[in-house]
């Protein structure tokens, strides 16, 4: 048995191990002799470490139940815990959380691979996730991909597994998993994010087509005969979902479909867009915020009044579209509850150790109706 592991057997007593630390040997000098560390005083002898068999006979309790407090386990009495707990802190013990994570083979873990962490979207679906990792006592560990071949992603898997991870969140929004050009390794806890997969993975999503529903009624519903749309990238899963929509509610409502505008969720492909918008046009719906930013720069070059001459809507939510000139109406997408059911899946995967089972979870969409929208201009 590891001595660095607390026992939780009947027999655990005062020979349990001590906690994590430097090993209480010689250490060799730069100079290649040897002297007792710890000290700070050459030849001086390091500070005995803590063992849980002192934590038990301070707090005056068996090591058994020093090694369930210290594991998280239920059924100890609080006040028991509590005791237990201040005896950790007053000797300095720390459970040795690796040599645990060796024994039962979980080391709390969550590993996240992502394509793109400066986009709006998967910074805050990592920050969510993240946070409701930390919650249920559990870390991440981040691995970006500058390319999401075949080759990288498999890479990424390897060195997860190198680095201990129970489970992983693959957040990649291009055409790969849904095309067949990348596939995950099997028998792994995973949960994908953002991507047409549900038929094989265990998918968390924004309801995009929804959203950018909500966002073409909303203008057809205050008089616009139609709506332009300024798309995101065509590789991107999210747009194209958003533009689909955009063109069957209008195509079901009867009104006349204009040629949609690529961009590449900056404001800079915004700002292009909106100076090469047709002059009859009235509204647009700007498949995020970033690139709605850069066409109400554009209206603004081109002395068109927002709304009163022409509307615009994003889509994302991002903290500053409430501080635009004018605030800009929204789809809002719920980063945080996207996070927060990434990691639920997970862990039912984890604590139940089950494989993942295929479908799509998705996050609803609201729309945020701000400055930026109004009636077309009369005539």
């Amino acid at each position: 048995m590891n001595r660095d592991e607390p026992h939780d057997g009947p027999h655990a007593g005062p020979h349990d191990g001590p906690h994590e630390g430097p090993h209480d040997g010689h250490r060799t000098t730069p100079s290649g002799g040897a002297q007792r560390g710890g000290s700070g005083v050459p030849g001086g002898r390091r500070k005995q470490r803590v063992s849980m068999a002192d934590v038990a006979k301070l707090a005056g309790v068996s090591s058994q139940t020093v090694s369930r407090v210290s594991n998280g386990h239920q059924g100890v009495i609080e006040t028991t815990r509590e005791q237990v707990l201040a005896a950790m802190r007053e000797l300095g013990y720390r459970p040795n959380s690796a040599a645990r994570a060796l024994r039962y083979g979980q080391f709390n873990t969550i590993g996240v691979i992502l394509f793109g962490l400066a986009s709006t979207g998967n910074s805050r679906t990592v920050e969510a996730i993240a946070t409701h990792a930390a919650a249920e006592g559990y870390a991440i560990t981040l691995f970006p991909l500058d390319m999401p071949t075949q080759d990288n992603v498999l890479g990424a898997f390897t060195r997860m597994g190198e680095l201990a991870v129970d489970a992983v969140i693959v957040i990649i929004e291009i055409h790969l998993l849904d095309a067949g050009t990348v596939t995950l390794p099997p028998g792994v806890h995973v949960v994908v994010v953002d991507s047409d997969a549900g038929d094989r993975y265990s998918v968390v999503d924004t309801d995009q087509a929804d959203g950018a529903r909500r966002a073409v009624h909303h203008l057809l519903d205050l008089g616009h005969k139609t709506v332009w749309h300024v798309t995101g990238p065509q590789t991107s899963f999210a747009s194209q979902r958003r533009a689909a929509a955009w063109r069957t509610t209008l195509e079901q409502a009867g009104r006349p479909v204009p040629e949609p505008l690529h961009g590449d969720w900056s404001a800079e492909s915004g700002y292009a867009a909106g100076l090469a918008l047709a002059p009859e046009c009235t509204a647009v719906f700007a498949s995020n915020d970033q690139m709605a930013l850069g066409l109400l720069r554009a209206f603004h070059e081109r002395g068109l009044a927002v709304p009163g001459e022409i509307s615009v809507v994003g889509f994302d939510d991002i903290p500053d579209s409430a501080y635009f000139v004018p605030p800009l109406t929204t789809v809002h997408q719920d980063f945080a509850e996207v996070g927060k059911r990434c990691v639920q899946r997970v862990l039912v995967q984890i604590r139940q150790n089950q494989a993942a089972r295929p479908g799509t979870d998705l996050v609803p969409t609201r729309l945020v109706v701000r400055g930026s929208t109004a009636p077309p201009p009369p005539g």
